[in-house]
């Protein structure tokens, strides 16, 4: 919690713009395959492939995304002074409160469930 309160406003409005506009081209292909259970939000904090045999333009879409996650979690983390994975937890925490009921998530590393 301390964690969460030392850079929560600047990180949670960052990560909530981030979120929300990942790519304004990406956002409604990235609904769509969220939503077609071809991707989900994984406890890294990035986006991974619910099955694998998806296809190029989703897989190109994921490695997008996570690169675009990545560049804006270094950037969190040194404007925090704190690591890369504790911002990398704390967005896993946001993104599944933001995650609609059906989308996956992923409960263990390769373990995908989908939200109630």
């Amino acid at each position: 919690m301390k964690l969460a309160k030392k850079f929560g406003k600047t990180f949670g409005f960052s990560l909530l713009l981030m979120l929300l506009g990942v790519g304004g081209a990406f956002a409604a292909t990235l609904d769509e395959a969220k939503a077609a259970g071809q991707i989900g939000e994984k406890q890294d904090g990035y986006i991974g492939l619910v099955h694998s045999n998806v296809p190029a333009d989703v897989a190109a879409l994921v490695e997008s995304v996570n690169a675009q996650r990545k560049a804006r979690y270094e950037q969190i983390a040194q404007e925090n002074n704190i690591s890369l994975q504790d911002v990398a937890k704390l967005a896993f925490t946001r993104a599944l409160e933001n995650t609609r009921a059906g989308n996956f998530v992923e409960t263990s590393p390769g373990q995908w469930v989908r939200k109630p």
